[in-house]
């Protein structure tokens, strides 16, 4: 039995998906359910059953069921609120909660925290643990997720195998449902369809030029081939990025999205907004190498795959992973 936490959400959803094709279905779905539209996530995936996320911290404490495997994919992810107390009680306390069960029963966990735990990048973007008490996040949701990572590493007890991944910018199916906070190609492939054309931040450093901006753009399903592979246990415990280890421009992302599309690439830019100015990452890109020194072979899909894939078997027809 595998408990997967976030289940009708983006990342969570594209996981069972996943889990089901290497035969797993016996699924505990983790979530609030309330959503309609992250439901449609979850049609045709094959699992036990739903727990809503107030009764799910009771259930796993009293659970006389055997558990194998958590995976805590859920989290509060907006990166433009800043209200520190729901951060507090969705991703930092109830996390906390999780890993001293799992801890307790001795149940394997692997959770979710994120690249906005790295901030502006200037300490890097370097998964060692010697460094993460020095990172600064930008924002409450990056704090929340600094602030279990450096708790976890202080914990004598813990679950048997654990592992945080540092998710760096993930995009692919079963995003419908996030609005603004869905992934940059999510966004640009509506814009596209309805003016013809995408916007895309002005630099306002002189070391930029426009669209030049990089990030490290992961697709989806990699993120769940990675967890797959920790699931096995043969990684060492602690934290881990996932990211694919090279940074792509804005504008090689859209002119992957464009060229998806059987379409010329045209991109106009636009003054970054004044509130956001400061705080604007120009640079972001996963230090892959611990990762692959715990064995992980397989390769990450550039842009251009992982764009094309999307946009031809998902976006287009609105379909589902």
């Amino acid at each position: 039995m595998i408990v997967v936490t976030g289940a009708a959400g983006f990342i969570g959803s594209c996981l069972v998906k996943t889990l089901n094709d290497k035969g797993f279905q016996h699924l505990v779905l983790v979530d609030d359910f309330s959503n309609e539209e992250k439901n449609k996530n979850l049609a045709d995936k094959n699992f036990e059953r739903k727990i809503h996320r107030n009764d799910f911290i009771n259930w796993l404490q009293t659970t006389q069921e055997e558990i194998n495997f958590v995976l805590h994919i859920g989290a509060k992810t907006d990166t433009t609120l800043f209200d520190v107390k729901v951060f507090d009680e969705l991703n930092l306390n109830y996390t906390k909660a999780i890993w001293k069960i799992c801890s307790e029963k001795n149940i394997p966990m692997i959770y979710a925290s994120s690249a906005a735990t790295y901030g502006n990048g200037e300490f890097g973007y370097d998964d060692d643990e010697s460094k993460i008490n020095q990172l600064q996040p930008l924002n409450p949701y990056g704090q929340s997720k600094q602030d279990f990572d450096v708790w976890a590493l202080q914990q004598k007890l813990t679950p048997p195998f654990w592992a945080g991944l540092k998710f760096f910018n993930v995009y692919g199916p079963n995003e419908f449902h996030k609005g603004r906070m869905a992934s940059v190609i999510f966004h640009s492939f509506y814009q596209i369809k309805k003016e013809g054309f995408v916007k895309l931040f002005k630099s306002h450093k002189p070391e930029y030029k426009d669209g030049e901006q990089l990030r490290d753009f992961i697709y989806v399903k990699d993120v769940c081939s990675v967890i797959l592979f920790l699931m096995n246990k043969t990684a060492k415990n602690g934290i881990y990025n996932l990211g694919t280890g090279k940074a792509r421009t804005f504008n090689d992302l859209e002119n992957a999205l464009f060229a998806a599309l059987n379409l010329k690439s045209k991109i106009e830019y636009v003054d970054t907004p004044i509130d956001i100015r400061d705080k604007y990452q120009y640079f972001t890109e996963a230090n892959m190498q611990k990762l692959m020194a715990q064995g992980y072979q397989q390769a990450f899909a550039s842009i251009e795959a992982g764009v094309k894939d999307y946009v031809q078997h998902y976006l287009n027809d609105q379909k589902y992973l």
